[in-house]
């Protein structure tokens, strides 16, 4: 999940009540809802595929997250002690307090990104494989409204506070409501809708002194709204699973191939509109399903398995093998197979794109020896 989504779980939680474990609890919850992605700091270190071969990597298995709840809360209170030396005075934090709030803040975020196709490698160092949930896309307006409404009504009591909630919500609305981009969307006029209304009732819950008459109820509702979307979109996904297995099987059957391995992906904030991918043995296909109504799937992309002798010329190089390591439906396009020498081929995960395109570590151009005809 984003980062402000994983934000946004640390600071309800600490309205919650483990603020009041011991003092610097709340900063903890915010430091530990994000601290997996402590991974981010192998950039200066090497080049972007350095990075997507540790991103959600061992900071996010069982093991790194165990020592990254040990870590952070034993580096709070050595520094608690160290000003209060400094000081004269006692130490206000308490190990314990600060240790139960990382164990439970710091197993929120692989949860949360266990939840979307990304996916995580849960135990690493010994096993790399990659397990997805599929049900919740990376991105969810709704899991900002329910969550960071909550920690506004509980948090925003200072003139500061209330401004800076005022431009967050600005900032997101502009992007939601009134971007360009965003009115591209399928769903642009729900989206926009349920969250104007939602921003609407927040501030009227505000006025009328929802956080001062209801307290950490309100943060204890907001996770229960959480699970019961969470739900709705589970519920949701195993109906795509199932309606995009039924039409991949009609799409492959007239061609004889074999469905293996599919997935059916969330879409942003539409849980009845999905992109489902799946391979074949001797093809990868994406397409987007609907499941209100029995359309057939749109836009079908199908892409050839690349023969042996090329996957092997792309896993000889390193960005190559580490794309692959991480591509759940990696696919090659040659721009040029008539060629005399050297040519470049174009790798994407058809997760996310298509070879060709640019977008990021998703796709990737190298160059490999022409194919020799048969």
């Amino acid at each position: 999940m984003d980062n402000l989504t994983h934000s946004l779980v640390g600071l309800t939680a600490a309205r919650a009540g483990l603020e009041k474990l011991s003092p610097g609890a709340t900063l903890l919850c915010l430091i530990s809802a994000n601290g997996p992605d402590s991974d981010i700091f192998v950039l200066p270190f090497g080049d972007r595929w350095t990075y997507l071969q540790h991103h959600r990597g061992i900071t996010h298995s069982i093991f790194g997250v165990i020592c990254i709840a040990v870590f952070l809360p034993l580096l709070f209170y050595a520094l608690d002690w160290l000003w209060s030396r400094f000081r004269n005075e006692p130490p206000r934090a308490k190990l314990k307090g600060l240790m139960l709030v990382s164990f439970i803040v710091s197993a929120t975020h692989p949860l949360l990104d266990y939840t979307n196709n990304y996916g995580i490698r849960p135990f690493l160092p010994w096993d790399a494989k990659w397990f997805y949930g599929d049900f919740v896309f990376i991105v969810d307006p709704y899991l900002w409204l329910i969550l960071g409404g909550a920690a506004f009504l509980l948090s925003a009591k200072t003139f500061v506070g209330k401004m800076i909630w005022a431009v967050v919500a600005a900032i997101i609305t502009f992007l939601l409501v009134f971007s360009p981009r965003s009115s591209n969307l399928p769903n642009f006029q729900v989206i926009a809708l349920l969250w104007i209304a939602g921003v609407l009732a927040l501030i009227i819950l505000f006025v009328k002194g929802a956080g001062r008459r209801w307290g950490a109820k309100i943060a204890f509702v907001a996770f229960a709204l959480m699970l019961c979307y969470w739900g709705l979109l589970a519920f949701t996904h195993s109906m795509a699973v199932e309606r995009a297995a039924h039409e991949a099987a009609r799409l492959v059957s007239s061609n004889g191939e074999t469905v293996g391995r599919l997935a059916a992906m969330p879409t942003l904030a539409n849980p009845f509109r999905w992109e489902s991918a799946f391979e074949t043995d001797r093809a990868t296909y994406r397409f987007t399903l609907g499941l209100i109504d029995d359309a057939p799937p749109g836009k079908v992309i199908r892409y050839p398995k690349p023969p042996p002798e090329l996957t092997e010329q792309v896993a000889a190089q390193r960005p190559g093998r580490i794309f692959l390591g991480f591509a759940r439906f990696p696919v090659m396009r040659l721009p040029n197979p008539g060629c005399a020498s050297q040519t470049l081929v174009q790798l994407a995960d058809l997760r996310y794109t298509e070879p060709g395109s640019s977008r990021g570590t998703f796709t990737l151009q190298l160059s490999v020896d022409c194919p020799v005809e048969q």
